[in-house]
């Protein structure tokens, strides 16, 4: 089975970088939309935000002086040009200089493929088959000038990449592009955040349609194919599930093991899609028949934990610190002490916004301050090694007053669902 990571980094891929390059998002008005859609009312991104981005890149690019920075395809190509593309060994990637345009290097054949998804920009510097891409890189630095200095890569270059421009650009040190991509991408817009709303109202909804048809003997490929079905249904691109019954319910990101829908027996979900490449994380923990007292208090104790990590994210605290207030409240309850089992093996919460796993972290150690626009998930499940693992899961947002949810979470397992925040 594969994990959880897997399944995002998937999904990522499908819904960012499509064997066929998808509509650019221009000022136009958004695709055309099924019957059953929750998409009416639904803006792709602005080409004038993504130039604002890029202005915004190339000021932290001056402040932290890197000459100019390189982007392969994915959520940050995406991100700062609209541009969707797909990784293969032939380089396609895009060069934001300090001052002046940008830029897109690509194979000579794909030019007018890559020209197609590009929503700002006219500077296309092609390669053939025996030539060297990354001497195409050099001739655009050099035209802004750029003869020497820093070059920023973003988290996700590969190897061969960052060796070819090191060989390329013997003048250059090669440097992370994190302290610019991070801090962009970290706080959302207004515009953002209405996308990962929307891609949140699908998934919930799409909970609400597979919860009502779940019955003894489904199968976890089963309720998986219920749960992409009714998020596709809705609207949802790029979408990923994963469903755990009974003691596979214990392994947070899935199993091996054999598994069936029985009376009593937990049901563990773990879905998601995007809208216009945002994010949605939501999980849900059902009990299909009648509930244990054991399965209520173990349910209604992970629920008061999201309760106390929302409560302890205030704008300026540290994000490790949400993480540490969880595990003192599950070590007053008998759980823990860390990350010991039973209880909480894994951090409090992640960044999510274009990738379904992003920074920063709700985990120990993390100092950086809850700022509005930050986006996490707050899943602080408890695990119970040989039984059964409950995990809720639902998104919050910095605002200028402090957390507000995406969704809100149940309250009860008598009512699994939860609503919109």
């Amino acid at each position: 089975m594969p994990t959880k990571r897997q399944l995002l980094k998937t999904a990522a891929l499908l819904a960012m970088t499509p064997a066929v390059p998808l509509r650019a998002a221009t000022n136009a008005a958004p695709a055309d939309k099924k019957p059953g859609s929750l998409l009416d009312g639904v803006q792709p991104i602005q080409v004038s935000e993504r130039q604002a981005r890029v202005e915004k890149a190339q000021a932290l690019m001056g402040k932290v002086g890197i000459d100019a920075m390189v982007l392969e395809p994915g959520a940050a190509m995406l991100y700062f040009t609209g541009i969707r593309w797909w990784r293969s060994e032939r380089l396609t990637c895009v060069v934001i200089p300090r001052r002046g345009d940008i830029a897109v290097v690509t194979p000579f054949f794909e030019e007018p493929s890559v020209r197609e998804s590009m929503t700002f920009g006219e500077d296309v510097r092609t390669w053939h088959e025996h030539e060297s891409p990354f001497a195409r890189v050099a001739s655009v630095l050099k035209d802004r000038g750029i003869k020497s200095g820093t070059l920023g890569l973003e988290a996700s270059v590969r190897w061969f990449v960052a060796d070819g421009l090191r060989d390329a650009l013997s003048g250059f040190k090669l440097v992370s592009a994190d302290p610019v991509t991070r801090g962009c991408r970290m706080v959302k817009s207004p515009a953002e955040l209405a996308l990962m709303k929307k891609a949140n109202e699908i998934t919930l909804a799409a909970y609400g349609m597979v919860w009502k048809q779940l019955r003894p003997g489904m199968t976890p490929a089963d309720v998986n194919q219920l749960m992409r079905e009714a998020q596709t249904s809705l609207g949802g691109q790029g979408v990923w599930t994963m469903a755990l019954f009974g003691e596979g319910s214990a392994y947070p990101h899935g199993t091996d093991q054999p598994q069936q829908i029985r009376e009593g027996q937990i049901v563990l979900m773990d879905c998601g899609c995007s809208v216009e490449g945002y994010q949605s994380d939501i999980s849900r923990t059902f009990v299909y028949g009648e509930p244990s007292k054991k399965q209520q208090k173990i349910w209604q104790l992970v629920r008061e934990g999201q309760n106390v990590a929302f409560e302890a994210a205030k704008l300026g605290a540290p994000a490790g610190s949400v993480d540490d207030a969880v595990r003192a409240f599950y070590l007053k309850n008998g759980f823990g002490p860390d990350y010991r089992l039973p209880g909480l093996s894994h951090r409090t919460g992640h960044g999510i916004g274009m990738e379904g796993h992003e920074p920063v972290n709700f985990v120990r150690g993390e100092k950086t301050e809850l700022a509005p626009g930050m986006c996490f998930s707050n899943e602080p499940g408890i695990y119970l090694p040989g039984e059964f693992g409950v995990r809720l899961e639902d998104c919050l947002y910095m605002t200028e007053k402090g957390p507000a949810w995406f969704t809100l979470p149940p309250d009860s397992l008598a009512s699994p669902l939860g609503r919109l925040g």
